[in-house]
Parts: structure tokens; sequence; C-alpha cells
């Protein structure tokens, strides 16, 4: 199957496993959805240590394993929760509460415990390359969206226009090919401290 089925296939199934779980945390299933997690990570495996040379798909690749990452950490907490009586309102459960799935391909960090394709080896999977502003079309838009859902987890207010945004990478990725001699720009999303900030760093060789 190529991998853009596969990724279309991993997107949908977090969705319906999201649904499933709170199918039977809500007490509308008496047992958890083991089966479509167990395929689910079989898919994320599946392309774990292979070399993804498609810079877009590399990139939704890794923001739907980390998507699914810090969902199942969630449904785990609630989980155990429930296995100890506890109730699900108290301890803090409103950070645990899943945010509904967005509409397209989200940007993370995946966890240290999240595995990493091959690619990982030359540069952070997390990071988007850009050589041509203009033509970089598919990294930017990548990028974009996983900006967007960076700030939607982290509460942030405001709406920032994709041609805005658009504009800036290209403005900084410009500035920095010209000053520092560099052949491209890694782009990098960060989250600290609550708020999502754009690291950028020059490529050289």
């Amino acid at each position: 199957m190529a991998l853009a089925e596969d990724l279309d296939q991993l997107e949908h199934g977090i969705r319906q496993l999201q649904i499933e779980w709170e199918k039977f945390f809500g007490g509308v299933e008496k047992k958890p959805p083991t089966d479509l997690k167990a395929k689910i990570e079989a898919l994320i495996r599946r392309h774990a240590y292979g070399e993804i040379r498609n810079n877009a798909e590399r990139f939704r690749y890794q923001t739907l394993t980390a998507r699914y990452n810090t969902f199942s950490e969630l449904w785990g907490k609630r989980l155990r929760a429930l296995e100890e009586g506890r109730p699900l309102g108290v301890h803090g459960l409103k950070a645990d509460r899943l945010p509904p799935p967005p509409p397209a391909a989200a940007a993370a960090e995946p966890p240290p415990h999240a595995p990493a394709p091959a690619a990982a080896a030359r540069r952070p999977s997390s990071e988007v390359r850009v050589a041509h502003p203009d033509r970089d079309a598919a990294a930017v838009r990548a990028l974009y969206e996983g900006f967007l859902q960076a700030r939607k987890a982290t509460g942030e207010g405001g709406t920032v226009k994709y041609e805005s945004f658009q504009k800036l990478i290209a403005q900084q990725a410009s500035r920095i090919l010209n000053e520092k001699g560099a052949q491209a720009v890694d782009f990098r999303l960060e989250t600290k401290d609550g708020k999502v900030t754009l690291k950028a760093k020059p490529v050289k060789s």
C-alpha cells in the first residue's frame, strides 16, 4: 500500500479510535478498543524505520505519530483512573480531556519513545526544509497546519491566515539564505511556556 494511503488510513483510524475510547469511557461499550489500537500501532511501525523521502509525507507521518502518542498517554491515564475507581472528574481530568480531532495533520514534537524514521538521522523529523520559499508550497502548508494545531493545543487565541504565515516564512527564509549563504532553511515548531514559536536554522551543505 502506498504511503499516502497508509497516512490517510492512519489519520482516519486515530479519529475512529478516539470515538471508540469515548464510547468506552462513557459506558456505551464494555471493552476498550484494543483491536483498533493494535491496527493503528501496526501502521505506525510499518514506516517507523524506513526513509520517507517526501518532505510533506514525512512531516505528516511524524505529526500523526506524535498525535497518536499524545492521545494514547491520555487514554492510558483515564483507563488507570477507571480501574483504580477514581472519579474521572477530579485530579485534573480537564487537562486529560481529549480535544476534537483536527481536519488535517497536526504538528507536534514526537515524544521520546515515538519511533523515528531513518531520515531523522540527518535532521530532526519535526523540521521542514525550505530551499525555495515560492516553490516549496507543500512544506510551507504542512508547517502552517502544524502551527495552527500546536496553537490550538496550547490554547493560544487569535487567527493566523495562511497568506500571512507564508509571507513570514518566505521573508525569514530569504533573509537567512542571503545573509548566511545557506542552501536551505530548516524550520522547526517549538512549544515553551504555552507559546508556539518557529525556530529557523540555516543549512549550508
